[in-house]
């Protein structure tokens, strides 16, 4: 895929720019019949969409429409809907120290956003912060990743056919790109991607003072204790796990599973991969592979770095790497202190043994960086205990993945993993200030604020 040329780059910014002077995307009508072409288009290009994403990443429709298209078409009809009530301006109930006056907040745009998203979904992490984009009233440059070039293609050529550049536009290319486009002022950067790279956005922004929404990644823990229902937890955790084929950045990255229920659970894991996928999961239409040759080279050598328990193949030509279990693997192996994003699942065994199983959780997920997700299998008490006492972007007790299912939640990380919210309302108020207003009447002009304060002794009991 061609880089855009740095010239059309600066003439869409500084069109953006001049556009939204305008005030001309102030006006809730327009942002509505702009969300309303926008859920068109997405109807219009589905199946190109999806099939895009099967060339690039071998996901089915299914996959696709359920993890990807469905999710942004949600979120455009809720944006369509609430985009009048989320702008009205909200009274709030005034202090004495300033009565009678009014006061109000005032939801406004930012102004031109920068979107930037990764590879792994690349419809509707890039396209779900475009909803509350448009439906804050912003203008919004787009910049989907050289990685997944057919979709990145489709999907520009969807924004163009759709929307003026001055309005919404996208840009193609690799970091040198990245880099550029960083360096102008832009009024918000929306990031989607990993840690190592959100420094460099954080670093460009701070040039600026441009404030930022970073939605990173992170090693998400999955606690298995003696307590769970392991055929229920090895089948949602082999969904999880296999969802993308492990490309996902709440996807459980490692396991701290009890002894007691540990042979139980690699056996079951290996049931539920053949009720998921089949005797031969290479051939399983709903596999993803690894996204390059660079990704499954990576990923698979891994697979040197504990002793296989179940799994283990790989196809190099496919870029195909088999759901494996990983044991007896030591804590500072790159396998345990990098992000996987992939089919291996590492597994560290605990006990009661010297402490409860609990507290030794407790303490190896908060000696370590935050995680975006956080997953405990067991008694939902003790779910809830261990969850009081870490950190994490958002969490599930007895599941995985599914918290970012209900869009009523927000979704964002926390330190490491990230900063900010959206989805939804939030993701209208990430890309909108909350503006103070207050009204003063000019019939009366009360006199205790000014100087030489003559009525300070009565003032401060009210005040």
């Amino acid at each position: 895929m061609q880089n855009t040329p740095f010239e059309h780059i600066d003439s869409i910014f500084a069109a953006q720019k001049a556009y939204f002077k305008t005030g001309a995307t102030l006006n809730v009508k327009f942002r509505k019949a702009q969300l309303r072409k926008f859920y068109n288009a997405l109807k219009k290009w589905d199946k190109a969409i999806c099939d895009a994403l099967w060339t690039d990443l071998h996901k089915s429709y299914e996959e696709a429409y359920l993890t990807e298209t469905s999710i942004v078409l949600a979120e455009v009809k809720e944006a369509i809907s609430k985009v009048g009530s989320w702008s009205r301006r909200e009274m709030k109930m005034p202090t004495m120290a300033v009565l009678p006056a009014m006061s109000y907040v005032v939801k406004e745009p930012l102004g031109t956003a920068l979107i930037v998203s990764p590879w792994n979904y690349p419809v509707q992490l890039l396209l779900c912060p475009l909803v509350g984009a448009m439906a804050a009233g912003c203008t919004a440059v787009l910049k989907p990743s050289p990685y997944v070039p057919t979709v990145s293609k489709v999907i520009g050529e969807m924004i163009a056919e759709t929307f003026d550049e001055k309005y919404i536009a996208v840009v193609q290319g690799n970091r040198d790109v990245n880099k550029h486009l960083f360096g102008h002022h832009f009024d918000l950067i929306f990031y989607t991607g990993s840690p190592a790279v959100a420094h460099t956005v954080m670093e460009a922004a701070a040039r600026h003072l441009t404030p930022v929404v970073l939605e990173l990644g992170g090693k998400s823990p999955c606690i298995i204790d003696r307590t769970a229902n392991i055929d229920i937890a090895a089948k949602r955790i082999a969904w999880g796990k296999t969802l993308n084929s492990g490309q996902t950045c709440i996807a459980p990255d490692y396991i701290l599973i009890h002894r007691d229920v540990k042979e139980a659970f690699i056996a079951a894991f290996r049931r539920q991969l053949e009720v998921l996928h089949g005797s031969d999961v290479q051939q399983s239409r709903h596999y993803v592979r690894m996204v390059s040759d660079k990704a499954f080279r990576r990923v698979s050598s891994y697979l040197e770095q504990g002793r296989i328990v179940s799994g283990g193949h790989t196809d190099a030509a496919e870029r195909y790497i088999e759901p494996t279990l990983l044991d007896d693997v030591a804590l500072d192996a790159p396998v345990m202190t990098e992000e996987i994003f992939g089919p291996i699942f590492p597994m560290i065994t605990l006990d009661d043994e010297g402490a409860p199983f609990a507290e030794k959780v407790i303490a190896f997920v908060t000696e370590r960086p935050k995680p975006l997700a956080f997953y405990y299998f067991g008694q939902e008490k003790t779910g809830w205990n261990i969850i009081r006492r870490t950190s994490s972007g958002g969490a599930c007790i007895n599941d995985d993945i599914m918290h970012i299912v209900n869009t009523h939640l927000p979704f964002g990380g926390v330190g490491n993993s990230g900063m900010g919210h959206y989805h939804r309302r939030l993701s209208f108020e990430a890309f909108s200030h909350r503006r103070s207003v207050l009204v003063s009447p000019k019939w009366i002009d009360i006199p205790f604020r000014y100087m030489p304060y003559k009525l300070f002794k009565f003032i401060r009991h009210i005040v």
